[in-house]
């Protein structure tokens, strides 16, 4: 009976254990208004921020948090539910996606926004946007504009950004920058980081002898020993310094949704990190983790590239006293070679594929067919089915191949069903008339091909067949706008029937009695065919295809009647008996 007793409250112990790690609670809730340890200089910052965001921005908005504004136990629920063999919280998901403004929006960062948008809409949650531009000195003019357009465009916009607004702005990091110093300084105080004076030339030098020692560069934690005394003489002397936080050697392991249980001692192998620089802008380390605490993000769910720095941070998380978020690393993105995806490949960026036509839906298709967290595989999902299917305990640890040869594959499927739509299509056919316009221009000689139902009937015709409706203004499609030149000469010389064979043609369309379709006209055409002497049917369709096109290869000769229309077909006929 002991046995059994003791079986049990281990077993409860361990579910609660366990069920603190999903719901990114480390421990008992805090229940009280401030967390212990913090200075109250960085409730008064963090304060005066929410209330300045919200007056400025949410004024008829009260939303319910803690008084510091980090999160704790108002802000957790000890129930909670299972979503596949994930297990959420019953309480608000909130997750962020965190780029840096330091370049456009590529192919990765793409992938990474849509899975954060995904596990927030599978969960009724929040998507938000956050701009980490702390390293200003690369910052690209132009891009933080660019990233929320380009979510915008690929139909997986923020709920809170810095556009949009939110409860927990401001959403620019330098923004944000008393609520670093805050945090800090309250480090500071509560002694898991200090002040360093070394300066770029001592560090420099340290990483020179360690390369020459053949070993990896870090910092040798030299300020961690230095003196009150001497901190304060320093200090008063206004020496140039950052602040560093201080890494314990043991590792802080975690549970991962996607690789497990893991951890690093990262304080074994590196130095103590910088957190605050000289110039008063925090490091990634303290701002995200700030950031995070801050608007209570729920799940981080971000590039595998961070997982050993996440012991990193469940220490700051520790040293603030305040709850880690539940984190998910997703695998990186290869290239077909096994590289990894780099901003330095120009062909990545987002922007790169709009301007050759792609749609939106097809680069989020390709980016989560090659990968995995789903729980089927198939081309032509669209964003509705992508959120119902997603699942975070699908993702598995191994990279994914990213082969953009298959893209215009998927950009024809989806742009079928763009053309099936009829709404998406009356915009299509829109789209397709300014392309006209600007690509040919003076030298359309009829202007019905401008008319609303020929371009339709266009794309229905070769919805099979092209990947983006830039194809229809390719040469290969000109002759369905621009009559070609065709001469009465270069029809005799291939057949002596030539004259034969389009007075035939042009009998079957005018008898047609309202039947008009690719399959009735290739029977007549071999008909036709059947009446002649010297001509085969293959000599026929190579006749026509030239006499309607210019061309000597192309659709059918059926596909090509249809798309003209019978008006056209005989017109073009016509001229060339007349010629």
């Amino acid at each position: 009976m002991i046995k059994v007793c003791v079986c049990v409250c281990v077993c409860v112990c361990v579910c609660k254990m366990v069920v603190y790690r999903f719901l990114g609670v480390g421990g008992p809730v805090l229940v009280t208004g401030l967390i212990p340890r913090f200075s109250a200089r960085f409730y008064n910052n963090l304060t005066n921020n929410n209330n300045n965001n919200n007056n400025n921005k949410l004024k008829n908005k009260n939303p319910v948090r803690s008084v510091s504004g980090l999160r704790d136990a108002t802000h957790t629920l000890s129930t909670h539910t299972h979503s596949g063999s994930v297990c959420v919280a019953e309480r608000e998901v909130r997750v962020r996606f965190a780029p840096s403004p330091t370049g456009f929006l590529h192919l990765g960062g793409l992938r990474t926004a849509l899975y954060n948008f995904l596990f927030a809409k599978q969960h009724g949650g929040t998507f938000i946007l956050r701009l980490e531009d702390t390293d200003q000195s690369r910052i690209v003019h132009g891009a933080a504009q660019d990233i929320e357009h380009t979510l915008e465009w690929a139909g997986i916009p923020p709920d809170e950004s810095a556009s949009r607004g939110g409860v927990y702005g401001p959403y620019v990091q330098s923004e944000r920058l008393s609520l670093y110093s805050a945090a800090a300084a309250s480090l500071i105080e509560s002694g898991h980081a200090y002040y360093c004076f070394c300066t770029n030339h001592r560090l420099e030098l340290l990483k020179k002898e360690a390369l020459h020692r053949g070993q990896t560069p870090r910092y040798d934690n030299r300020c961690r020993h230095l003196h009150a005394d001497q901190v304060q003489e320093n200090l008063a002397q206004g020496k140039p310094h950052a602040i560093r936080f201080g890494l314990h050697a043991e590792a802080e392991p975690f549970e991962d949704l996607v690789f497990g249980w893991t951890g690093h001692a990262v304080g074994e192998v590196e130095g103590d990190p910088v957190i605050l620089k000289n110039d008063g802008f925090p490091t990634y380390h303290l701002a995200n983790v700030v950031d995070d605490a801050h608007m209570h993000v729920s799940h981080v769910l971000r590039g595998a590239e961070w997982l050993t720095s996440t012991c990193k941070h469940l220490q700051l998380y520790r040293a603030l006293r305040t709850t880690p978020p539940t984190y998910a690393h997703l695998p990186l993105l290869l290239n077909p070679d096994g590289t990894k995806l780099s901003k330095r490949q120009g062909d990545i960026y987002i922007s790169h594929f709009r301007q050759q036509g792609a749609l939106p839906e097809a680069l989020l298709d390709l980016i989560t067919n090659c990968g995995s967290g789903f729980n089927s595989n198939r081309i032509g999902r669209n964003l509705n089915e992508l959120i119902s299917e997603f699942n975070v305990s699908k993702i598995v640890t191994h990279s994914a191949v990213l082969d953009l040869r298959k893209l215009p594959e998927f950009n024809r499927v989806h742009l079928q069903q763009r053309i099936e739509d009829g709404l998406q299509c009356r915009l299509l056919v829109d789209e397709v008339k300014n392309l006209l316009t600007l690509t040919y221009n003076d030298l359309i000689q009829e202007r019905d091909v401008l008319d609303h139902n020929y371009i339709l009937r266009v794309l229905h015709m070769r919805k099979r067949h092209i990947s983006s409706v830039k194809d229809l203004v390719s040469p290969v499609y000109s002759y369905l706008w621009l009559r070609p030149s065709v001469s009465w000469q270069q029809l005799e010389e291939m057949s002596s029937e030539s004259h034969d064979i389009i007075a035939h043609v042009m009998l079957v369309i005018k008898g047609r009695n309202g039947e008009y379709t690719p399959e009735f006209l290739t029977a007549e055409l071999k008909l036709i065919a059947k009446t002649l002497k010297k001509t085969k049917y293959s000599s026929v369709m190579k006749i026509l295809r030239l006499a309607l096109t210019g061309q000597q290869q192309g659709p059918s000769v059926g596909e090509i009647m249809v798309s003209l229309g019978e008006d056209e077909v005989c017109c073009r006929l016509q001229r060339i008996l007349e010629a």
